[in-house]
């Protein structure tokens, strides 16, 4: 299994010291997290796409361009890119120029979006994100594979003998689904026999079970392997601690801190509180032991080759210490026990 730092850039009042971040402040230390994330052997640092607070997260190819100057072998990932709502000319240049920039790191996660803030921003209804995601996926995907394209579309204006530059490094820059409410994400990356990343963060497993296994069923319909379906999945935040009751303790104040927002709100969490969420949910709170099984429960729920997890919302100091017990007290197990599959040879 290959494990992945990923960030929103949540800059909430932090509920223990009462700090609160500069957006300069936060912006570095992101790239610092990355750079140490790299050190520690993480396979990959992914910036997601949100559009109003309390994430700084609206330029993620920008974010990641810093982190990639000061990284040279971890995979860079956007999780996610939020298509439904973005000229696919923009995405096909910015992108390209980060694939360039890292020498060929860029690993892509399109979605939607799980933020209704952003379709009034850039001039779409929520009632047209699926059709608008994948008309410009089909779009960038022609960007980045040939040229002189011709294209006629709802979202944007015509193109005639477009080729946009740079051209990408990798041929071609890998692109995963994101996936976590609806089986329109999980059917469009079936249809182009593509991987996904289950958000696996706000609700039992059941929900998250049922598209995965909905995109399998899929892949197979549309001619692809489901044998060799690869998957991604995400957490409900992460805390270790010498004993699960410390790790709740400490975690506590974050947790409360960050579903008191109005975008966590969004999402509709049916859990209780945070013991409902470590019991029920997808959260990995406790000692070592009890992430290491859980991680490996869901594995075996959902056969994912690639586990996220953030930090976000911590101090800097106990961002690193998370980061450092989760590589010397996790990985090295759960890479015994799960065989790697993808980024072998630097690709999907």
């Amino acid at each position: 299994m290959k494990f992945v730092l990923f960030s929103l850039l949540s800059n909430l009042q932090n509920p223990v010291t009462g700090e609160t971040l500069s957006d300069q402040q936060k912006l570095q230390s992101i790239i610092k997290q990355a750079a140490y994330a790299e050190e520690q052997g993480f396979d990959g640092f992914g910036v997601g796409e949100r559009h109003g607070p309390p994430f700084l997260s609206s330029s993620p190819a920008i974010i990641l361009t810093a982190i990639a100057a000061q990284t040279s072998s971890i995979r860079l990932m956007t999780a996610v890119t939020v298509l439904s709502v973005l000229d696919p000319v923009r995405v096909s240049e910015d992108y390209a120029t980060l694939d360039q920039l890292s020498d060929g790191r860029l690993e892509m996660i399109i979605g939607k979006g799980n933020d209704p803030r952003h379709y009034p921003l850039f001039g779409i209804s929520e009632d047209e994100q699926w059709e608008s995601l994948a008309e410009r996926y089909g779009l960038l995907k022609r960007l980045w594979t040939e040229e002189n394209v011709s294209w006629s579309g709802k979202y944007r204006p015509d193109l005639y003998e477009v080729t946009t530059e740079p051209r990408p490094l990798q041929k071609p820059i890998p692109v995963w689904h994101g996936s976590a409410s609806s089986k329109q994400s999980t059917e469009l990356a079936a249809k182009y026999g593509e991987p996904i990343f289950s958000s696996n963060t706000f609700h039992p497993m059941a929900k998250y079970k049922e598209l995965i296994d909905h995109y399998k069923e899929r892949l197979d319909y549309y001619g692809h392997d489901s044998e060799k379906a690869i998957i991604g999945s995400g957490s409900g935040g992460l805390y270790l601690a010498d004993t699960t009751e410390e790790a709740i303790k400490r975690y506590r104040p974050y947790y409360d801190a960050f579903n008191n927002t109005d975008a966590a709100k969004y999402n509709q969490s049916p859990f209780n509180d945070l013991e409902d969420n470590i019991k029920n949910g997808p959260a990995l709170v406790g000692s070592a032991e009890q992430v290491i099984e859980k991680i490996l429960y869901y594995y075996r729920a959902f056969g994912h080759q690639v586990q996220s997890i953030s930090v976000d919302g911590l101090t800097e100091t106990e961002q690193l210490e998370q980061i450092n017990r989760f590589s010397e007290e996790v990985i090295p197990v759960i890479k015994k026990e799960i065989p790697e599959m993808i980024w072998s040879h630097n690709n999907v």
